[in-house]
C-alpha cells in the first residue's frame, strides 16, 4: 500500500487538497494498485476514498458493501440511496477545492483516463475542481524498487537468449525440407520464454517484409508467411518472470536472411538506428546537464531525425511507452505523435525508445528499453547494430 505520509507530501508539493479515489465494478486498476487494495467479495456499487492533503484519508461505500474499503486506513460513510451518496460526497470532500482523480484533460494520457465523464460532472456539481491525477500516479505507480529493476535486468537477459534462439532457428531452417514460418517462431518464442520462466501478455510479433510493416502484425496458423532467403524479419518480444512485482523487457530487433542486405533496407536500419540514438542521446544530456525532460520531447528529438532522412510519413507510431508491471506502464510516454505528452521523466522509471519506418515493401523498427535515474539514462539490455545476417 502508499504510504500516506509520501501521498500527502506530493498533494501539498502539487497544492491540491487532495486525491479523490473512485471505482464501480473495477473499472480503474490505478486505484486498487496505487491504492494496495484487494476487495473481499464482488464490486457492484460505487464506492469513493479521499485522501487529504493533512489528516486521515476517508471512504464512502454502499451499505450491501460496506466492507470493500475496511482494509484501508480511516473513517467510512455508508450510502444507499442516490441522495445519500450525493450528500455523502460533499462530506467526504470536505471542502475541498482542487482534487485530483484518475481524469485526463481531452483524454490526452488514456492510460490515465479511468473515471467517467459523469462522476467528474458530479464532483464539479459540488464546486470541486478535478485536475488529472497523471503526475501522482507516475510517482506511486510507475517508479520501480532495486529489486524491481533487478527483475528487470533478468528478463532482459533471458528474452535477449530466447531472440538470439530465436534467430538460430532460422538460420538454420535452410537444412529443413520446407521453409520455417513466422506463425512457427511465434511458437517457438513462447516455448522457450515458459522454459526460462518467463510471462507474456501476449505473443510475440514475428513479421517478414510487409507485414513488418504493420506495427501490430500477428501470425496465425491460418495467415502468415514463410520465412526465406532474402527476406526481412522484425522480432519483438515482451515478457517479464514469474515473480512477484516482476517488471517487462520490451525489445525489437531486425534481421535479413541472407549474407548481404539490399542497399535499401540497409539505408533504412541506419535510419531508424541513428534516430533511436538521438533520442537516447537526448534524454542522457539533458539528464546530465540536470534539464527536466519531457515525453513529448524525446518524440521530437526521434521524430524529427526521421523526418529530416524524408521518411516522416512512414513512422506511425509514438517513439516509446512506459514500461512497468505491464508492458505498457502508466508512466510518462515518449509521445508528441499520438498524443501530447507532457510529463516529466522522474528518475527509477523506464520506457521503450522504438522507432520505425514502415514501407510498403517492408518494415524497419528498433527498440531499446532504457532506465533513468537522478542523474543518467541506461540501456538496460543488448543493443543493435547492425541488422543480423542469418545465412549459412
Amino acid at each position: 500500500m502508499m504510504r500516506l505520509d509520501d501521498v500527502q507530501t506530493e498533494l501539498r508539493h502539487a497544492r491540491l487538497d487532495g486525491w479523490l479515489f473512485f471505482d464501480h465494478h473495477q473499472r480503474d486498476p490505478l486505484a486498487y494498485r496505487v491504492l494496495g487494495l484487494k476487495p473481499p467479495g464482488h464490486v457492484t456499487r460505487r464506492w469513493y476514498y479521499f485522501v487529504p492533503q493533512a489528516g486521515e484519508p476517508r471512504g464512502l461505500v454502499h451499505r450491501i458493501e460496506s466492507g470493500v474499503l475496511a482494509t484501508l486506513p480511516g473513517a467510512r460513510r455508508t450510502y444507499a440511496r442516490w441522495q445519500e451518496q450525493v450528500d455523502g460526497l460533499r462530506d467526504l470532500l470536505g471542502g475541498a477545492r482542487r482534487v485530483a482523480m484518475q481524469y485526463s484533460p481531452l483524454c490526452a494520457i488514456p492510460y490515465i483516463a479511468n473515471v467517467d465523464a459523469g462522476t467528474v460532472d458530479l464532483v464539479r456539481s459540488l464546486g470541486v475542481e478535478v485536475v488529472s491525477s497523471a503526475d501522482l500516479v507516475q510517482l506511486f505507480e510507475a517508479r520501480w524498487s532495486p529489486a524491481m529493476l533487478e527483475t528487470h535486468l533478468e528478463a532482459g537477459r533471458r528474452v535477449d537468449r530466447v531472440r538470439a534462439e530465436a534467430f538460430d532457428l532460422v538460420r538454420d531452417a535452410p537444412s529443413r525440407r520446407a521453409p520455417i514460418s513466422e506463425y512457427e517462431v511465434q511458437q517457438f518464442v513462447l516455448e522457450r520464454f515458459a522454459a526460462q520462466g518467463l510471462l507474456t501478455n501476449h505473443p510475440p510479433i514475428v513479421a517478414v517484409n510487409a507485414h513488418a510493416s504493420d506495427p501490430h502484425y500477428q501470425p496465425t496458423p491460418a495467415a502468415c508467411s514463410p520465412i526465406r532467403q532474402g527476406d526481412l524479419l522484425l522480432l519483438d518480444l515482451w515478457a517479464k518472470l514469474n515473480a512477484p512485482d516482476a517488471v517487462y523487457y520490451d525489445v525489437t530487433w531486425m534481421a535479413y536472411c541472407g549474407p548481404e542486405p539490399p542497399p535499401r533496407m540497409r539505408e533504412v536500419f541506419t535510419v531508424v538506428r541513428e534516430a533511436r540514438d538521438a533520442g537516447l542521446r537526448f534524454v542522457s544530456e539533458a539528464l546530465a546537464a540536470a534539464r527536466p525532460v519531457k515525453g513529448f520531447e524525446v518524440d521530437d528529438a526521434v521524430r524529427g531525425l526521421i523526418a529530416a532522412k524524408g521518411f516522416a510519413s512512414f513512422f506511425t507510431h509514438r517513439t516509446g511507452h512506459s514500461i512497468g508491471r505491464e508492458t505498457h506502464g502508466n508512466g510518462a510516454n515518449m509521445d508528441n505523435f499520438e498524443t501530447r505528452d507532457e510529463r516529466s521523466l522522474i528518475p527509477w522509471t523506464c520506457f521503450s525508445i522504438e522507432p520505425g519506418v514502415y514501407l510498403p515493401e517492408f518494415g524497419v523498427r528498433s527498440e531499446i528499453n532504457v532506465f533513468v535515474d537522478e542523474r543518467s539514462a541506461r540501456v538496460t539490455g543488448e543493443i543493435q547494430r547492425e541488422l543480423t545476417l542469418l545465412h549459412r
